[in-house]
């Protein structure tokens, strides 16, 4: 089984994308903080993870605090990106396995939201490119 938790804050700290093939389930969900419908399924999900590696795991991530409870995570974030303050959560919930199976990423405040939404779609763009 895999310690779900322990390897998501590895995958992050190290911008590991390739360790994101085993550690989400084929059936996973992610709900981003500013596309409006649920994404379904890995290859969709990997994409806005490792996006998100890119786009917010910079020097000044850092998660301030976790609750888990069961198969069930809520991490609170802080970060940075030019000059505005990120705050969020990465609510995760896992199956028997320790795949993840549902990742909900919730951002504050609405110039936070903005200023991710520019730079994720920036990345996810690129990384289509290239």
């Amino acid at each position: 089984m895999i310690d779900t938790i322990r390897t998501w804050h590895r995958l992050m700290e190290n911008r590991d994308v390739n360790g994101l093939d085993d550690l989400l389930a084929e059936d996973v969900v992610f709900h981003s903080p500013v596309v409006h419908t649920p994404q379904e399924g890995k290859a969709i999900t990997s994409q806005y993870l490792a996006a998100a590696f890119y786009v917010l795991g910079n020097e000044q991530f850092r998660y301030l605090r976790e609750v888990v409870d069961g198969n069930n995570a809520v991490l609170e974030f802080y970060t940075e990106l030019d000059g505005v303050v990120i705050n969020g959560i990465d609510m995760i919930h896992w199956n028997e396995e320790g795949r993840i199976t549902d990742f909900k990423v919730m951002v504050r405040p609405l110039k936070a939201v903005n200023t991710l939404h520019q730079k994720m779609a920036a990345m996810l763009e690129a990384r289509k490119g290239g």
